[in-house]
């Protein structure tokens, strides 16, 4: 069956929420609505679990099993360990944690491999492993269209190589990138994978365990939940890497990648994000049993619902000569973040469009490399407008009509 739109948008309070009617979302690739799941359990954890957890007491005890369940039932929708996921403050940090490990693990003269499609928080960190005598190899997006090649890949690759880091989908591309054909070329060569996974997860929970990578990454805060990163390092590269935790911590998978103490009740509320999953796989006639094949049943979902109310956007966009949609113009090669590069400053045509009910954003979304290889002026920006699974096909044509009006 199709996605019940109507269902679907009853789990999220900003729908009905008074101060935004009249105002549809295009920024969801900044951070989406966080669904009500979430929110009960973020409630309930800060009104009934506020106390140190995994102690004997109840409030205690009942606070840590909290967390061990959004671990337990994300990481298996995931197809993926247990001990495998772990939480931090964002991605970026996350990232950053590790870069610290490879720091150690990777000898000078040895290399890293980062593309100028990413978002910086997955290619500056290991840039600056520069200092350590690593040296960075670039993987270059073609500068019209974006994309990454995997034969400029193979180019790159001999046996000094350790780590090869990409995105799963470029936050300004939006072209969704081959992680299987990929992670295969970096593994044959010996090397080990990180995909930045931010742009991707939002548009359905990816299954880490058959694509493959060693590394993966998302932010639970553009993925319907509370503001953590989450992050999956496989534990065949786990063991092999520093702990960054403390020392007694270092036995632990979940905890070796995690510096500080996390955050109880977000990481609690993540399981909201599960939650939601399986209210929609159930809501759907989805399969009733395995976490992971519900989870993909619910990506595909939301898969079908985006790239149906994406195309003709993309087509609207490819008609007109006076702007640039960066990425692919055909919806099922990419995710529904669309970057148009217009010939003047992007923001105030955002504030435009918010006049018009749009909400959306102008700028570079951290993504300079990107913009700039792409020959935009990363001070210029581009336009961006980034929908989920929850927009309605209304809101579409609200926002196409906006865009006619304002480009």
């Amino acid at each position: 069956m199709p996605l019940d739109i109507d269902f679907v948008r009853s789990q999220f309070p900003a729908f009905s929420e008074p101060s935004l009617q009249g105002q549809a979302f295009f920024e969801n690739a900044g951070g989406s609505y966080t669904c009500q799941p979430v929110i009960d359990r973020l409630t309930r954890f800060y009104s009934q679990r506020k106390v140190q957890p995994y102690a004997p007491y109840e409030a205690s005890a009942l606070g840590g099993a909290e967390m061990d369940e959004a671990r337990l039932r994300l990481a298996a929708m995931m197809g993926v360990e247990t001990d495998e996921l772990s939480f931090g403050p964002s991605t970026s940090q996350n990232v950053y944690v590790l870069a610290q490990a490879f720091r150690k693990f990777v000898n000078p003269g040895e290399a890293i491999i980062v593309t100028n499609q990413d978002h910086e928080a997955n290619t500056g960190p290991w840039r600056r492993l520069a200092d350590e005598g690593i040296e960075i190899r670039e993987w270059m997006i073609d500068p019209q269209t974006g994309h990454l090649d995997p034969a400029d890949l193979e180019k790159l690759l001999d046996d000094k190589v350790r780590l090869v880091c990409f995105p799963h989908c470029s936050n300004v591309v939006g072209e969704i990138n081959p992680v299987t054909e990929i992670t295969a070329l970096a593994h044959a060569a010996g090397a080990f994978v990180c995909v930045d996974g931010v742009s991707y997860a939002p548009h359905g929970l990816p299954n880490v365990g058959e694509l493959g990578p060693d590394i993966y990454l998302f932010s639970a805060y553009k993925t319907y939940g509370p503001h953590q990163g989450l992050m999956v390092v496989r534990k065949a590269l786990a063991d092999l890497l520093p702990n960054q935790a403390h020392y007694f911590n270092g036995g632990v998978g979940y905890k070796r990648f995690t510096p500080a103490g996390p955050d109880h009740a977000q990481v609690a509320a993540c399981a909201g994000m599960a939650d939601y999953i399986e209210m929609l796989c159930d809501h759907h006639g989805g399969p009733s049993q395995d976490d992971t094949a519900r989870a993909a049943f619910v990506h595909d979902l939301m898969r079908a619902q985006e790239v149906k109310l994406l195309q003709p956007l993309l087509d609207m966009l490819r008609e007109r000569n006076d702007v640039r949609l960066i990425g692919p113009d055909k919806a099922e090669l990419r995710a529904p973040t669309v970057a148009i590069q217009l010939n003047r400053p992007a923001e105030p045509v955002a504030a435009k469009l918010a006049e018009l009910g749009i909400m959306a954003g102008g700028g570079d979304f951290y993504a300079v490399r990107a913009l700039k290889a792409l020959g935009a002026d990363p001070d210029a920006g581009v336009l961006r407008v980034s929908f989920t699974h929850y927009t309605s096909e209304d809101e579409m044509k609200a926002l196409i009509a906006a865009l006619e009006a304002v480009l």
